[in-house]
């Protein structure tokens, strides 16, 4: 029987160089992994008619949405929120990130990533701010803790 995987235990996590901690991104309402390998197509006169396909590069991107929360001095400063990816993000700094599979034998993917998109969504009211962002791959997806 097949043993479904929750989406609520695959989560985000950065690692925060100061603390040596992996910090989950806070308040996830979502986050995805994508990946994508291009192809590099060939003919030739030695086989005519005919397309070769090989691997090409290796791409990947990881997207998340959450509450906006107070991570500073009298706030959770055990999470990373908008506040700190956007200062990730301004210093350009490649930050090393984690997501738990929810597999039972404890699979983790990790990897390095640059901040490429980030929004925070503000309405009025009573309704909570929220921010959105995207973080492009830099090498490759690996599952040994690479910290």
């Amino acid at each position: 029987m097949a043993t479904f995987i929750k989406g609520h235990v695959n989560i985000l996590y950065i690692y925060d160089t100061v603390d040596l901690a992996w910090e989950p991104i806070a308040c996830l309402t979502a986050n995805s992994l994508s990946t994508s390998l291009a192809v590099n197509e060939t003919i030739t006169k030695c086989d005519p008619g005919e397309t070769i396909k090989s691997a090409g590069v290796f791409d990947y991107s990881i997207s998340a949405e959450g509450l906006y929360i107070d991570t500073g001095t009298g706030g959770d400063t055990d999470k990373k929120s908008h506040d700190t990816l956007l200062a990730y993000q301004m210093a350009k700094t490649v930050v090393t990130w984690k997501i738990d599979t929810g597999l039972s034998t404890n699979t983790a993917y990790y990897g390095t990533a640059l901040i490429t998109d980030l929004s925070l969504d503000s309405p009025t009211g009573q309704e909570n701010a929220t921010f959105s962002t995207t973080l492009s791959g830099s090498g490759d997806i690996v599952l040994v803790d690479p910290t």
